[in-house]
């Protein structure tokens, strides 16, 4: 059974993985713009799960489908049962995808077009890297309906510097593009026609590396972040050392050596 095979649904289009190795899960709720339902989320989590053990998958791409990337949770749905353990459910299961995006082997692009709000910020801040399209628009909008994002400014809080992410926890109001991008929210700014072109550019360019050092690279990236100073390079240190032991390593560098092009085992 194909990997697409395996994790497609309705809730989330699967693009069978290309020659390079880059998978697109697109998220598809085009009727409510891809608010964040507990179906949506159970199928992005089931996709993420298997890509992962998926030794062919080098790059994950997660995309919107119709005129926008994702608007956060699916308000409708949470009132059909307004208790506490249903809330508890819902945010447990978001914060469960988010820290699944964060912990993946492999890098995660969100390409992003129309708005991404509240929980569907959060999943761009969440996502590893990012490529808007010029017409895209980012909020934590939740203030303005009596919800203080707390949970998208876990995410929102680490991408962005504070002062900016409390304007944005605090009044609601919507950045554009070029404002995400000066933010660090985002790290590219292209035209919609070229979003798509871009994204695989990025994706491939990424996708062409050894795949061992890449997750060794992102799992330590998301560690050290959290240590002091004297903790992290004590963790770093380790890592460059078990990093210079590995194939990928000493292949490099001989190949640099050499002038040739490495020949990548990703181990």
């Amino acid at each position: 059974m194909s990997l697409a095979e395996q994790i497609e649904s309705d809730a989330i289009l699967l693009e069978r993985r290309d020659e390079h190795g880059i998978l697109r899960l697109t998220l598809n709720r085009p009727a409510t713009r891809n608010a964040l339902s507990m179906e949506l989320m159970a199928a992005l989590v089931e996709a993420l799960d298997r890509a992962e053990a998926d030794p062919e998958t080098r790059v994950v791409v997660i995309a919107g489908a119709g005129v926008g990337f994702c608007p956060g949770h699916d308000l409708r749905e949470m009132r059909q049962d307004p208790s506490r353990e249903a809330y508890a459910r819902i945010f447990d299961r978001c914060s469960e995808m988010m820290q699944k995006i964060v912990r993946l082997k492999q890098p995660v692009i969100a390409e992003v077009h129309g708005i991404a709000t509240a929980a569907g910020c959060q999943l761009v801040a969440s996502c590893d890297l990012a490529v808007a399209a010029d017409d895209a628009r980012f909020a934590t909008s939740g203030i303005n309906v009596g919800l203080f994002c707390s949970t998208p400014m876990v995410a929102l809080s680490r991408a962005i510097g504070r002062k900016a992410a409390m304007e944005m926890l605090l009044t609601g109001d919507f950045i554009d593009a070029a404002t995400a991008k000066s933010l660090g929210l985002v790290n590219q700014v292209v035209p919609r026609k070229d979003l798509r072109t871009a994204t695989d550019a990025l994706a491939r360019k990424i996708a062409a590396k050894s795949a061992m050092a890449i997750a060794l690279g992102k799992e330590a990236f998301y560690r050290q972040i959290e240590m002091d100073l004297s903790a992290a390079y004590a963790y770093t240190s380790e890592v460059m050392t078990q990093n210079m032991l590995a194939h990928d390593a000493e292949e490099g560098i001989d190949a640099f050596i050499a002038k040739r092009k490495p020949v990548w085992k990703d181990k």
